[in-house]
């Protein structure tokens, strides 16, 4: 263990898939030690938007202290760095109370900010972003990803030439500071880590875990999903907005538009769920610090592995 790793505050992160069980299973543990939640799901963080985030219910929240929930409203671009901020504060006053912080989301990005930190590379520069862009959908990614391997191999290696913002991200950077991004990565790499994690990863069988997303969809809907959207548009919010361009919210806003009929809105939402779903376990499958766990039924064996990082 790094000999810094005494002095640093005890983290646990319960990480996994969408509908996997996650906001009930830190409540349990929160309860047992102390403890208090920090969300790290990208789409909770607004207000008004509740049913189709799936935020953690009424009960869970009167059970233990929540943070993060509802802090923005859904014309705020919330950024991993605004997450990584606020999750930080939060932290900090939670550890100086006594109490013990566990960390919950499925939002891979935020759980790498908090824990590992964010590459300090330099902030974007509008022109040339647009100017990147612009190149990007009128030329297209091959081209781009070619000149980008010619400035940063190492980059362009392992990017797809379809993937927009990383292509374009690098570029900038190279342009911004006549450095390859991969360097500011490389540099990052050995940055002190600021918590002791213990990372926690829920495991879900394939077919039970696309089960219970369309299980949760149906739930959505029957909840008022329609009508949240509805009051959502009703106080101004556009639909082009980020935060409403999400899975679910995008959908029902189409589908109030007429662009499509409400059977074909409920059938996208469930596979575009389900294709997240598999994205995040991906993310979650490449990180090697995860010890995968099985709730509710190793409930006891999770709780032993909690005890046995706090002593």
């Amino acid at each position: 263990m790094n000999p810094a790793a005494a002095e640093r505050v005890k983290l646990v992160v319960i990480q996994g898939p969408t509908a996997s069980g996650k906001s009930e299973l830190a409540v349990r543990l929160a309860e047992q030690w102390n403890g208090e939640i920090i969300n790290a799901d990208s789409m909770q963080v607004y207000r008004g938007m509740d049913i189709g985030t799936a935020k953690p219910s009424a009960e869970l929240r009167r059970r233990v202290p929540h943070h993060l929930l509802d802090i923005v409203d859904p014309d705020y671009n919330f950024s991993a760095a605004d997450f990584q901020a606020r999750a930080t504060a939060a932290i900090a006053d939670i550890h100086r109370r006594g109490r013990r912080a566990f960390v919950v989301g499925g939002t891979g990005l935020y759980l790498k900010a908090l824990t590992r930190g964010l590459v300090d590379s330099p902030r974007g520069e509008g022109a040339l972003r647009q100017e990147l862009e612009e190149r990007f959908d009128r030329e297209g990614g091959e081209l781009l990803l070619r000149e980008l391997a010619l400035a940063d191999p190492a980059t362009a290696e392992r990017l797809h030439p379809n993937d927009r913002v990383r292509i374009v991200r690098a570029l900038e950077v190279f342009l911004l500071t006549g450095r390859p991004f991969s360097t500011f990565h490389e540099e990052h790499r050995f940055a002190e880590e600021p918590y002791e994690c213990l990372n926690l990863g829920l495991m879900v069988d394939r077919e039970v875990l696309y089960r219970r997303v369309e299980e949760r969809v149906e739930a959505m809907l029957a909840a008022g999903l329609v009508n949240e959207v509805r009051r959502l548009l009703a106080a101004g919010y556009s639909p082009e907005l980020k935060a409403l361009r999400s899975i679910g919210y995008k959908e029902v806003c189409a589908a109030l538009a007429g662009e499509y009929p409400w059977e074909e809105a409920v059938r996208l939402i469930k596979r575009d769920t389900r294709r997240y779903a598999k994205r995040q376990l991906t993310w979650f499958k490449r990180e090697t610090a995860i010890i995968w766990v099985e709730y509710p039924k190793n409930f006891a064996s999770i709780s032993n592995i909690v005890m046995g990082f706090y002593h």
